[in-house]
């Protein structure tokens, strides 16, 4: 536990949280500012910064929770689609440095949520060659 750390302080039961799912591993929770209702976090027991900083094994069992969470907020909310987040870093939009993953439902496009990403024309010799950087790190 992180003393400063307000996820780890959830977790220890020091600070109430609207808990939707919780086992020896993982905790979700609805996250208060409710972006969409159904927002849910689910947040790794153990702290790590973020998902940068966890090994395959737990980011495993982590996402194994956020597949199942997901799926009874589903069920729950009757939402047409959902958006599965996790920001890293400040750059990113991380406000809090716990792992977490938003589970966000979507009802339209009108919601509250607004995701873009501007296209680009394709440049395949680049993209090769980054591709490649990446195989290689």
């Amino acid at each position: 536990m992180v003393d400063d750390c307000i996820f780890c302080k959830i977790i220890a039961g020091d600070i109430p949280s609207s808990k939707v799912y919780e086992d020896e591993e993982v905790l979700a929770f609805l996250d208060i500012s409710q972006v969409t209702p159904g927002h849910t976090l689910v947040v790794p027991k153990k702290h790590a910064r973020n998902l940068l900083e966890m090994d395959e094994t737990a980011t495993a069992q982590l996402f194994a929770r956020v597949s199942k969470v997901a799926k009874k907020v589903e069920a729950a909310t009757q939402a047409k689609g959902m958006n599965i987040i996790s920001n890293m870093e400040e750059v990113s939009g991380q406000t809090v440095f716990h792992t977490h993953v938003h589970i966000i439902p979507r009802y339209s496009d009108q919601d509250e949520l607004a995701i873009s990403f501007t296209e680009h024309e394709p440049n395949f010799e680049q993209l090769a060659v980054l591709a490649e950087t990446i195989k290689n790190s």
